[in-house]
């Protein structure tokens, strides 16, 4: 069984059991979190899709941690003229453990 669920714009698949980092939420490590924002439901033999979402859906979510990823140079330059501009960022995340998914 796993269902398609949606938070900060982007769209993960997830079972249970799976960690996965997702934009960050504005909750602390520890915590548990409800997404009712559920496109589909796919079980062995059966599967919902929602009209946008799955009404009455919801996956369960432990908050594992709350962190920032690897570190993306981003390097601007103009050949021939000597301007170059450096520059990096480190993408915040919310790293969540699914607990259930109830239908």
């Amino acid at each position: 069984m796993y269902a398609i669920m949606e938070t900060g714009g982007k769209q993960y698949k997830v079972a249970v059991g799976d960690m996965v980092n997702v934009e960050l939420l504005p909750v602390e490590a520890d915590q548990t979190i409800t997404i009712d924002k559920v496109i589909a439901i796919v079980n062995d033999d059966n599967t919902v899709v929602g009209n946008p979402y799955v009404v009455g859906a919801i996956v369960t979510c432990k908050v594992i941690e709350n962190g920032k990823a690897k570190k993306v140079i981003v390097f601007k330059y103009k050949a021939k003229k000597n301007i170059r501009k450096k520059n990096g960022h480190r993408q915040p995340f919310t790293k969540l453990q699914i607990e259930a998914i109830n239908a």
